[in-house]
């Protein structure tokens, strides 16, 4: 799940990054509302984190921006504005959820799970698929009630995966979720996870769509 961090605070921006990387996620961090922009154009995000208080552009124009182009990316704002002015001009602008300043990182990652569950139309906090669970908050796979030990970019490719059931992932889109800009992308490593998830949970989950990509059947 690739992730973008805007934040103008070196600290709090590098200390989210590290955060969220821990917890699995791709993460991109910028600090201006300028690079933003940016990195909206040229790259496909699950979710963004969004300060108001930016330099060159501020997180409202930024949020404006994206609703207005019809993207609807899950944005949380976070931001030091507390007062309740602030808050509703932030979801009037567009923004899903508000967490002010100071916040424990827990509660964050909290809030970013909620939000992809609601965007992916799911009441439950796991993901079931036939004898399968994936839970994203303690980042565990079961099968038929056993845990399957799976490493954090497998489970990662999985979440995508069963998150769009019926729909085909491309390599690119997958490759996608598990990097950031900084880090680096091996040629076959979508190949080599899927062929480990497809041993450890059975040949016949994951289709490969000959020149298109891969996909989860709708059970």
């Amino acid at each position: 799940m690739r992730l973008l961090i805007v934040e103008d605070d070196p600290l709090l921006g590098e200390g989210i990054q590290a955060g969220l990387s821990q917890e699995g996620y791709a993460v991109d961090w910028v600090e201006d509302g300028e690079a933003a922009d940016t990195a909206l154009i040229t790259n496909e995000y699950e979710l963004m984190v969004l300060d108001l208080g930016l330099p060159k552009k501020s997180g409202l124009e930024v949020l404006k921006n994206l609703r207005l182009k019809e993207n609807d990316l899950p944005v949380i704002i976070l931001t030091a504005r507390d007062t309740v002015e602030d808050r509703v001009a932030g979801l009037d602008s567009g923004a899903d959820d508000y967490l002010t300043k100071p916040f424990e990182l827990g509660e964050l990652s909290a809030r970013i799970r909620a939000l992809l569950r609601r965007r992916g139309g799911r009441s439950s906090p796991v993901i079931s698929h036939g004898n399968l669970t994936l839970d994203p908050a303690s980042h565990t796979v079961t099968q038929d009630g056993k845990t399957v030990d799976i490493s954090p970019r497998e489970f990662t490719i999985l979440q995508l995966l069963l998150e769009n059931r019926g729909k085909v992932m491309s390599r690119s889109r997958l490759e996608e979720g598990l990097y950031a800009w900084n880090d680096e992308v091996e040629s076959n490593t979508v190949e080599v996870h899927i062929h480990h998830l497809r041993k450890k949970l059975g040949a016949e989950l994951i289709r490969t769509i000959r020149g298109v990509g891969y996909i989860v059947d709708k059970t």
